[in-house]
């Protein structure tokens, strides 16, 4: 067998050096800041160095990338030696640089390193005045010359070493070349699933310190590269306080701290102590002008419209934003996404919030997703977060996979079911779809009982469908809810299981003459989504009030009576004091990031605005009359108002809604 050609033995050396060096500076790192009496995490130095492997594979790779040169390459001209002794020690002086710069900025905020430190830059003399008085800058400055000096002796005899021995003169030898490289791209991958391993797969080790400890600066710093200007206003939700406070229901005032926090013991529908199960399914793409219990001619979800009047069914519920992954962590926060370019989820710093589901005492809690939770980084919000968590992904069930979203809905449905149907404890169980959503894939094995329609181009579009496939998507949607629902009556839990529906989000598209103007102007098809509470023996009814998926969480809660404390934004739907204010009891937050504008649903209005320009647009939701002009004068001054407080105060919490230790 043919030896391994010097080009990849030193390649392999630098990567084994620099994995080396990474593991001394987690060590370095656990003995300085480890709580007292700490035990050795021997998971989390473990997932460090699958963070640390990356780091070191992905130099390899440009290592490689760039010896493919033959200028380049010091096997063959000498003369580049030179260079990659620098090149490589001009590497580790940034390594050790943004180590020392964590090491720091962990002592400070308690926090490692990420983006938001590029900030400070904004008051440059301020920061680097504070960072002289407090920190050894000249010893740790010398102590990173003395390294780039040793490293770059080390880097050059190592590489004189592998220069001096024989050349492989075998043409097998270079064969090598191709599993070396399929070897780095797959420990930069990290993982044996469709996604590749993340920061947030930290945030599944469950314990704070551990998380902190896991984490590689380097790729904490350039993950938050994007949300380096994510912040929040502080001094905007100070003023922003007693009106948001108030509407809030925050009983103990307290401007001084930002108190938002509240402990709630309601009284709902269902007696307090007798803990019913609850199954709460997030609903993907589950556009209400779209489905049947709005009267779409199409017809497309009969199962659940028959559903919704046996249930209590909120038919003016909006998410705060669009997308499945602001949806989630609306429904898990009770904040809403307001982050942007891209998703709370997927912004490192904020990853720590409180959720309401951890008032669930005594409940065991169930997540069921039918592809990975990988995706836009939501394991991490899920496992770090809601205590006792179990998490069910595509590898663990017994189920195949049909597209990239993993399972369909109905054996991620039929699967959970099973499992709940074995619990002797109650529980707490989100199920989230996905089969709503292109690629529209429905499975071979329902094709039998399922049935496709084949409808005319202009009756799809005129009731609000793009293509058949859709269409056929959203129905085989309702058919996973009906196949679900006759499983759970099958099992001893059902009688005393809370079931609740809420769309993710909605879909932009045109919804006719089915509702007001609104919905097309103001793309309120993008968030208006069902809401449905379903106890079985339970008489349904219908309510019209404007409300939101943040009142998920808080909601449910009120309705089986269990107590819980609420440091989100949601309501209770089920408080009957909530009623007594018109404006608290009917209205919704909306924002858009990607157009920048903000929202508020009020009544029957809907203002929007964008930030930081004047001028503001408002729309009947209820019907197309003309708005009086002294009406919507004051409307315009309640609702523009509520927006701008609404979407501050949502930034500040979304920094300062960490959860109990």
């Amino acid at each position: 067998m043919p030896k391994l050609p010097r080009l990849l033995r030193w390649i392999s050396s630098v990567i084994l050096l620099f994995l080396l060096l990474l593991t001394c500076f987690r060590l370095f790192f656990y003995v300085y800041y480890k709580p007292h009496q700490y035990p050795f995490p021997l998971d989390a130095f473990f997932m460090g160095l699958r963070l640390d492997l990356r780091v070191a594979c992905v130099l390899g790779l440009l290592m490689l990338i760039l010896c493919a040169v033959p200028f380049l390459n010091p096997f063959k001209n000498r003369n580049a030696k030179k260079f990659w002794v620098v090149f490589l020690s001009l590497l580790f002086f940034l390594s050790l640089f943004l180590y020392i710069t964590d090491f720091f900025h962990y002592d400070y905020l308690h926090q490692r390193l990420n983006a938001s430190v590029l900030n400070y830059m904004q008051d440059a003399g301020i920061s680097l005045h504070m960072v002289w008085q407090t920190y050894p800058v000249i010893r740790s400055f010398l102590l990173i010359i003395v390294f780039v000096i040793v490293i770059g002796i080390l880097f050059s005899r190592l590489l004189h070493i592998f220069q001096k021995l024989p050349s492989s003169t075998s043409g097998k030898a270079k064969l090598w070349t191709i599993p070396f490289l399929a070897l780095l791209i797959a420990a930069v991958w990290g993982t044996l699933s469709q996604f590749p391993l993340r920061w947030s797969d930290v945030f599944t080790l469950k314990d704070s310190f551990k998380a902190q400890l896991a984490l590689n600066p380097m790729q904490s710093f350039f993950s938050t590269l994007s949300f380096r200007s994510s912040t929040f206003n502080e001094k905007k939700a100070r003023s922003n306080y007693r009106l948001m406070a108030n509407y809030l229901g925050v009983a103990q005032l307290d401007s001084n701290s930002l108190n938002y926090a509240r402990a709630v013991y309601p009284n709902g529908p269902l007696p307090a102590g007798q803990k019913p199960n609850v199954i709460l399914v997030i609903c993907e793409s589950f556009s209400a002008y779209k489905s049947s219990m709005w009267g779409n001619p199409l017809n497309p979800t009969p199962y659940f419209d028959s559903l919704s009047k046996q249930g209590i069914f909120f038919d003016h519920c909006f998410t705060p934003s669009y997308g499945t992954a602001r949806g989630v962590w609306a429904t898990v926060t009770g904040i809403p996404d307001v982050e942007a370019p891209k998703t709370s989820s997927r912004n490192p710093v904020i990853v720590d919030q409180n959720t309401i589901l951890n008032s669930f005492h005594g409940y065991e809690k169930y997540y069921f997703i039918g592809g990975s939770a990988s995706w836009a980084n939501i394991r991490g919000l899920l496992k770090y977060n809601i205590d006792g968590l179990k998490l069910y992904e595509q590898d663990d069930y017994n189920a195949e996979k049909i597209d990239v979203w993993g399972i369909s809905d109905k054996n991620v449905f039929l699967n959970a079911n099973k499992i709940l149907g074995q619990q002797k404890k109650p529980f707490f169980a989100i199920i989230q779809t996905a089969d709503n959503h292109r690629p529209y894939t429905i499975p071979t094995e329902d094709l039998n009982e399922f049935r496709k329609v084949d409808l005319p181009e202009d009756s799809l579009k005129k009731y609000g469908f793009v293509s058949n496939d859709e269409l056929n998507a959203f129905r085989y949607t309702d058919f996973s809810y009906r196949k679900f629902i006759e499983a759970a009556q099958k099992q001893t839990y059902f009688k005393n299981t809370v079931f609740v529906f809420v769309g993710d989000h909605g879909i932009r598209g045109d919804a006719g003459n089915m509702f007001p103007h609104a919905w097309n102007q103001q793309a309120l098809t993008t968030v208006h989504v069902p809401l449905l509470f379903y106890y079985p023996g339970l008489k349904g009814y219908r309510k019209t009030n404007n409300c939101s998926q943040l009142d998920v969480l808080p909601s449910i809660a009120g309705f089986i009576s269990e107590p819980y404390v609420n440091t989100g934004m949601g309501r209770n739907l089920f408080d009957s004091a909530l009623y007594a204010d018109p404006f608290r009891s009917s209205s919704a937050f909306i924002i858009d990031p990607d157009e920048k504008k903000i929202g508020m649903i009020g009544g029957d209005y809907y203002l929007r605005k964008t930030l930081g320009k004047p001028g503001v647009e408002l729309a009947s939701i209820r019907n197309n009359n003309p708005i009086p002009a002294k009406v919507a004068d004051s409307v315009k001054s309640v609702l523009s108002k509520y927006a701008e407080a609404y979407y501050e105060t949502a930034r500040y919490l979304l920094y300062h809604n960490k959860k109990n230790k």
